[in-house]
């Protein structure tokens, strides 16, 4: 039976939280996104700042970073409403209704009170609207709802088409069918970002032992924490690549875990799997799976895979679709954000593969396969129907 585990974090995450805190997020924003405590946040700010948060080679903050995080805490609230202005865009002209629905899809990253201060509306309002009011199941008008689906158009960066967007609509209290969502998203031009092939870059030119392909494409397990899945990608910045190595469980097709270096290396991919590790704490016996890479067949990788009692499991020679889930999420964070995007440093595109990793994709984003909704809802969900089942039993 699946236990959740207690919460751990590996220093690379502890880090990139920091970063989001010193890029001039609130402690607040940055603790509701990633559902840990602000006290939490503030240690690991505290750690950092002392250079103990990642052992030994940590960077100290330098003064003028100090400084700068001095002048953002005086600036913060007038930095939040800035921040919630320009989010919500159209909204501004828009009724309570579409505010209110606005307002909701928020509330994780800016405290209600400036939300509604920002938009004109009384919290008294909003709650109201929240335990089902009449204006909660209001048909808005082709305006209003243009208005709407071009707020989260923003909010997702372009990543969601029709099917997603109606259903975030319906989960913001408004009834709406794919029919109208998708005839006033083509009249207006907006859609979901072009999808690009993904290039398979795998090297598995070398003498090292390849496992046998024991998953054999069966992508979808029944409970967590049973098949994992890994892989390799790399971005470019001005800087040079950026690679990054994850590891999915593909029950909710959920990042466990990540890293990032400017070498493909051993390390990154040992890296992920002991932050995946880290954060599921699963019984031996796990399925991973990954391609011939020589990362994933050295010798390192394979005595860390037998430390954390997990089984060996490795595509055919030359394809890509033995170790498909993995490759569309690399295609999900190419097309949706790094495609269009320029990263002038490679901490830059750290940071924003973290946000979308952390923020977005694991905790937001609807998944096609599965039901539209998110990886971490996904799993809550299926906790949630087998701790009834216990009871009833």
């Amino acid at each position: 039976m699946f236990k959740v585990p207690n919460k751990a974090y590996t220093a690379q995450f502890k880090t990139a939280a920091v970063q989001r805190v010193k890029d001039g997020q609130s402690v607040r924003s940055v603790a509701r996104e990633l559902e840990i405590s602000t006290q939490t946040v503030r240690n690991w700010i505290k750690a950092e700042g002392a250079g103990t948060l990642n052992g030994a080679g940590s960077k100290l903050v330098t003064p003028e970073q100090m400084e700068l995080s001095r002048l953002r805490a005086e600036n913060k609230r007038l930095q939040m409403e800035l921040e919630i202005g320009k989010k919500c865009g159209g909204v501004l002209r828009e009724g309570p209704p579409v505010k209110y629905a606005w307002i909701d899809g928020q509330c994780r990253d800016y405290p209600l009170a400036a939300l509604c201060e920002v938009l004109s509306v009384s919290i008294n309002g909003y709650r109201a609207w929240k335990r089902g009011g009449t204006v909660e199941r209001k048909r808005l008008t082709e305006v209003q709802l243009l208005s709407l689906i071009k707020s989260i158009h923003a909010e997702v960066k372009g990543a969601y088409g029709s099917p997603r967007m109606t259903e975030e609509i319906r989960s913001r209290g408004f009834p709406a069918s794919k029919t109208r969502v998708e005839r006033l998203m083509s009249r207006h031009g907006i859609r979901a970002r072009h999808r690009r092939r993904y290039r398979v870059t795998t090297d598995s030119g070398h003498k090292l032992p390849v496992a046998q392909n024991l998953l054999n494409r069966e992508f979808t397990p029944h409970e967590p924490n049973r098949v994992f899945s890994s892989d390799i990608t790399y971005i470019w910045t001005d800087e040079g690549w950026l690679y990054l190595a994850v590891v999915l469980d593909l029950f909710n097709r959920e990042v466990v875990g990540w890293s990032m270096r400017a070498d493909m290396t051993t390390e990154l991919v040992g890296d992920a799997l002991t932050m995946a590790w880290f954060r599921r704490k699963p019984a031996p016996g796990v399925l991973h799976h990954s391609d011939r890479g020589a990362q994933y067949a050295s010798h390192a990788y394979q005595g860390q895979l037998a430390r954390y009692g997990m089984r060996c499991s490795m595509s055919r020679k030359g394809n890509c679709w033995d170790n498909a889930p993995p490759e569309s999420f690399f295609n999900s964070l190419k097309n949706e954000r790094v495609h269009t995007t320029r990263y002038r440093t490679q901490r830059e595109a750290a940071a924003d593969v973290f946000e979308y990793i952390e923020v977005f994709y694991n905790r937001s984003r609807r998944h096609s396969s599965l039901g539209l909704v998110s990886p971490t809802k996904y799993l809550q969900n299926w906790l949630t129907t087998q701790q009834a089942q216990d009871t009833a039993a």
